[in-house]
């Protein structure tokens, strides 16, 4: 069975991730102890309690983000599992960038320290936001924001899945896009926990800026495909190609939808969603319900990894029988 590794994204991040990771398994304390060293805060404070409250700054989420889900990835590897294609929610992507061994994990948490800082920079004195649009097509969502820029930059950042886009930039346009879009018949309009009008063009500073940085970094070829969030694909060619991508990504849209789709019809047969929360496992649902996946986050999680995954699989499968069967049944009681 070929598996897929998608990392969840920014907003996901709670108190308390990673902290019996930490306790019950040295891969996860290696990786998590190193990169530690890589940033000028107390890594391990910050995610296992947040005592000072500054989990949800971007500058300190992306960071312990990566860390945990290099952690994670390294049991997994300790385990014999391993992706055969990856992918992530926006700072996600360095996570499956790092599963794909283009850099290491120290490499990863520094990069992401640095991205963090550069966005927070770029969105500081600017009243922003983003807010999630359910049940409402992108054709309708784009009028709204095409509507609503008259007070500001407003722009779709996000495509996660069918029924669920994400809009961002200036907070006055969102508010006024997202009241527009209820309008048109969106179920619901829910604004989101970040701290930037990220995946827009209001980031480019923040993607000036990685340029500069990555002309300092290594990049190696994947061993696996990464579904670049900018493309919904692996269509990347050179490792020269990916520092562009991630500068491209940081101030445009995220296609995760038609990378999730892709990635099940290309090179996987069931996905595992590493990090807090289940948010892309609902993206997959919603996506490709036919497809089995699991959210690891916790050690109960790494445990009964196997035989959960096992039981989707088996479920999944019944399923798409079930629905021949009626399909076959159906059809017949046409012919007759």
């Amino acid at each position: 069975m070929k598996l897929g590794f998608l990392y969840a994204g920014q907003g996901s991040q709670h108190p308390g991730m990673g902290a019996d990771l930490y306790e019950a398994y040295p891969a996860f304390r290696a990786v998590f102890d190193r990169a530690a060293a890589e940033v000028d805060f107390d890594l391990k404070t910050t995610c296992f309690q947040d005592p000072d409250g500054i989990l949800n700054q971007t500058r300190y989420t992306q960071p312990c983000m990566v860390a945990f889900a290099a952690g994670l990835t390294a049991v997994l590897r300790e385990k014999g599992i391993v992706p055969d294609a990856a992918a992530g929610l926006s700072l996600g992507e360095y996570s499956a960038l790092h599963a794909a061994g283009v850099f290491d994990a120290e490499t990863a948490v520094r990069l992401v320290a640095f991205r963090g800082k550069v966005m927070e920079e770029a969105a500081a004195g600017r009243e922003s936001a983003m807010t999630a649009v359910l049940n409402l097509d992108a054709e309708a969502l784009q009028a709204a924001c095409d509507a609503a820029s008259d007070l500001g930059t407003v722009t779709i950042a996000n495509y996660n899945c069918p029924g669920q886009l994400v809009i961002a930039g200036d907070k006055a346009a969102v508010e006024k896009a997202a009241a527009l879009a209820k309008e048109k018949g969106a179920r619901r309009c829910m604004p989101l926990k970040v701290s930037g009008p990220f995946h827009t063009p209001l980031m480019a500073p923040a993607g000036e800026a990685l340029h500069e940085y990555f002309k300092g970094i290594t990049f190696r070829e994947p061993q696996v495909p990464v579904l670049f969030n900018c493309l919904g694909d692996a269509s990347a060619g050179p490792k020269t190609d990916i520092p562009q991508l991630l500068v491209r990504q940081v101030q445009s849209s995220v296609y995760m939808e038609q990378s999730i789709r892709n990635m099940c019809v290309q090179y996987v047969d069931a996905l595992i969603e590493i990090g807090p929360g289940k948010a892309l496992s609902g993206f997959v649902k919603k996506t490709v319900p036919e497809t089995a996946v699991c959210a690891v986050e916790t050690v109960a999680d790494v445990e009964n990894l196997q035989e959960t995954l096992t039981k989707e699989v088996a479920k999944k499968q019944q399923e798409q029988e079930a629905k021949v069967q009626t399909a076959m049944e159906q059809a017949q009681k046409e012919d007759n």
